[in-house]
């Protein structure tokens, strides 16, 4: 974390759902999930893979596959996304949001050199000439360190090495310097080194540009050394939120907890890892009651019956879907 964040909320997600709709039914893979952004800030949407993380930022992005089917709000400078008409969204898309995806190489178009995919946003958007939009491409690809950018403006994407191309897809999407920008995974198949140049370009982006940076990892350690704040996903919704240090310190959920606990901390050799008992539940079978009680050493009936909801904790910036806060700590 570089600077503190401001206090003017850039992206406010409340409710939001999302549906996918199959031959065998609907699925519900988001469940009412909140959670607020400020300008200046990270945000890490942390969870086990499946849980719902990309498909949360797919819906705040806009970009659903179409058997997918968003419900709630996502008010971004004002405007709820889900409710905007198709232009008002495109016009949003870019300018005040954007998202850079784990496999830089799929994202990037094969056939096209990068600088003329860099270009695009400036030609689209600003409205400059062919020769201008290029020299603003070749400008921030020097500015995401692409080394001889004038030179390799003409080169296509897989004349790059991984990490280049994650610094080309972060360049794109920062390009219009959006007020909210969505990073799902981006380090995960980059080596230590690389990961840690990438992630100090997005904290010096986000810094220059006051956004807000949505992370969205599986990662605790890189949650724990970037993020500000932490909304906890587990089966479709938010468990747990508030600042990094003290979700982390003192879980007040136990999936939370179960996460925590079973990082190795350097103990003796022999010594068994601890893990959470069971497996994230499909779709298709998510429990009624509290997501996590089947899997919960706190589960009582009322955890069967009845949904926790996200709330507060005495401090006002913590919020856990939990019946037994207090119970955790020693759980």
């Amino acid at each position: 974390m570089t600077a503190p964040p401001d206090t003017e909320t850039a992206l406010e997600v409340s409710d939001l759902c999302v549906d996918i709709h199959t031959p065998d039914g609907t699925l519900r893979a988001v469940d009412a999930v909140s959670f607020t952004a400020s300008r200046g800030e990270t945000l890490a949407l942390l969870g086990e893979s499946g849980c719902g993380k990309s498909m949360t930022a797919r819906a705040v992005a806009g970009l659903l596959d179409p058997v997918a089917e968003a419900a709630g709000t996502v008010r971004l400078a004002g405007v709820d996304l889900l409710a905007a008409d198709e232009r008002t969204r495109r016009a949003k898309a870019g300018p005040e949001i954007a998202i850079v995806f784990q496999d830089a190489l799929t994202a990037l178009n094969p056939v096209y050199p990068v600088g003329t995919q860099l270009a695009e946003p400036f030609r689209i958007h600003r409205g400059l000439s062919r020769r201008a939009a290029r020299q603003a491409a070749v400008e921030l690809m020097e500015r995401v360190g692409i080394p001889e950018p004038q030179v390799r403006a003409d080169n296509y994407p897989h004349q790059f090495s991984g990490g280049m191309r994650q610094r080309l897809l972060i360049a794109m999407a920062v390009a219009l310097q959006p007020r909210v920008l969505i990073a799902d995974e981006p380090t995960t198949a980059l080596d230590v080194t690389v990961q840690a140049q990438i992630m100090q370009l997005l904290r010096d982006l986000r810094s220059e540009h006051r956004m807000a940076l949505v992370l969205i990892t599986h990662d605790l350690p890189l949650v724990a050394e970037e993020a500000d704040r932490v909304a906890v996903m587990y089966a479709g919704s938010v468990v747990e939120t508030g600042p990094v240090d003290e979700v982390f310190a003192d879980p007040r959920h136990p999936y939370s907890k179960g996460l925590l606990d079973s990082v190795p901390d350097g103990g003796p050799r022999d010594e068994p890892l601890r893990s959470i008992p069971g497996v994230p539940p499909e779709l298709h079978a998510i429990p009624t009651g509290c997501v996590f009680h089947d899997r919960c050493s706190l589960a009582r009936d009322r955890c069967r019956a009845e949904r926790p909801p996200l709330a507060e904790l005495g401090s006002g910036t913590r919020r856990t879907a939990c019946f037994y806060p207090d119970e955790v700590p020693n759980a």
